[in-house]
């Protein structure tokens, strides 16, 4: 009698355990950089919360796709609970009134969560936190150290100038027809960086104006195309770049320092890959501006009783704990200041991964907000200046089509 009541005992805690239970549906994009990190981080948390289910929605193939399916979902009535966005993609789940506010949930002291007012910066917007960053990304140089030995250079010795780095790999490119000596998308992402280099900016502070058609950005927008004729670079895709590197054909890619570990993995023994940051094109640092890139967490359920299993889920991964998983796994660097300030979470990997230390020091002294294009026409408008961009480095003037493209996305963006 006594078993048969401890049984049914445990029947019933198991069954009252179950009815509390909590489940969080979770979006992510780009599975080649994100799909082991995100298991991790959904058993680490549900160890700790046994409560709270996670469930991983089927992984979007990058972020302006994913930001795509959320808008069709949301319309369905199927979107997810939570869900992981660029950092200059969650402005456009805001303008359409999707994301929750996380203002409440943080609390008054978010300085003491890690939480920096830099980093609030990444998802912030009119006075509200819509966003809290989950990874944070800059573009750096990776280089094959064979290569440029091969072509009489010196990572001693290694260009801190675009004028150096193009003479360097315009060298590695003769090695043979089957070596490129530089590679870099033709992306809006790539584009706003090295215009932060030159101490340019894609927008004014206000938001009310293109700006790239200033004289640093026509000069940026040339420089695809002078990498192209002057260094041979190829007009291939960044899945075949992302190949070439780690298989040691390819001297030197402009790329997010989230690949690290992607790259040194395929490189293996092969050659010793290092990171070097991007060369500084303006004499003011003050002006230097990277825009970061990697992602952003925001809430998407309206429900309140899922909201705060939403927030058990969003705190972990921006925590300490969670953001210690996102940085070993992956490569960003992160998007909480107590992971830097105390030793005892990355002091080792630092010492042992010199590489991150340059990428992530990159972040801690030039990040910034990622440029999104406000209105509804804002991906269409990283279409634009993407297309651009390859017919610049096709050999297409860069300073009328730059300004022809300012134009057109001024009354696209209702600018004029």
């Amino acid at each position: 009698m006594r078993n048969t009541l401890l049984a049914a005992a445990f029947a019933l805690t198991a069954t009252a355990a179950q009815a509390q239970e909590t489940e969080i549906r979770v979006h992510y994009a780009i599975p080649t950089i994100w799909a082991d990190t995100q298991k991790a981080l959904a058993d680490a948390f549900m160890e700790k919360h046994p409560e709270i289910k996670i469930t991983l929605d089927g992984p979007a193939e990058s972020y302006a796709d994913g930001v795509q399916r959320l808008l069709r979902e949301s319309v369905a009535g199927t979107a997810p609970d939570v869900a992981y966005v660029g950092l200059n993609r969650w402005r456009i789940l805001e303008d359409r009134d999707l994301t929750q506010p996380l203002d409440g949930f943080i609390g008054n002291s978010p300085s003491d969560q890690g939480y920096t007012p830099a980093l609030l910066s990444l998802g912030r917007f009119e006075g509200k936190q819509h966003a809290l960053a989950t990874s944070a990304s800059t573009l750096v140089m990776y280089v094959n150290p064979n290569l440029v030995e091969q072509a009489g250079g010196s990572m001693d010795n290694f260009p801190t100038t675009f004028d150096g780095v193009i003479e360097l790999a315009a060298k590695i490119d003769a090695l043979g027809d089957n070596i490129d000596g530089v590679w870099i998308d033709r992306h809006d992402w790539r584009y706003q960086s090295l215009l932060g280099s030159f101490g340019g900016r894609p927008m004014n502070e206000e938001e009310t104006d293109i700006t790239f058609d200033s004289e640093q950005g026509i000069e940026v927008a040339a420089l695809y195309q002078r990498f192209a004729k002057e260094a041979g670079m190829k007009s291939y895709s960044d899945k075949d770049a992302r190949q070439a590197l780690p298989a040691g054909t390819l001297g030197i890619m402009f790329e997010s320092s989230s690949l690290q570990t992607r790259f040194e993995e395929g490189a293996g023994d092969a050659f010793e890959l290092t990171v070097k940051p991007l060369p500084i094109a303006t004499s003011d640092k003050e002006k230097v501006y990277f825009p970061t890139g990697g992602s952003g967490i925001v809430m998407l359920t309206s429900d309140e009783e899922k909201q705060k299993a939403a927030w058990e889920y969003i705190s972990f991964v921006t925590s300490p704990e969670g953001q210690k998983i996102i940085v070993e796994t992956t490569g960003y660097a992160p998007a909480n200041a107590k992971v830097v300030e105390d030793k005892s979470y990355l002091g080792a990997f630092y010492e042992k991964d010199p590489n991150a230390l340059v990428a992530h020091t990159q972040i801690a002294n030039y990040a910034g907000p990622w440029y999104a294009y406000p209105g509804p026409e804002g991906v269409a408008a990283t279409d634009l200046i993407a297309a651009s961009l390859v017919e610049i480095t096709e050999g297409a003037n860069a300073e009328k089509t730059m300004k022809d493209l300012a134009e057109t996305l001024r009354i696209q963006l209702g600018m004029k």
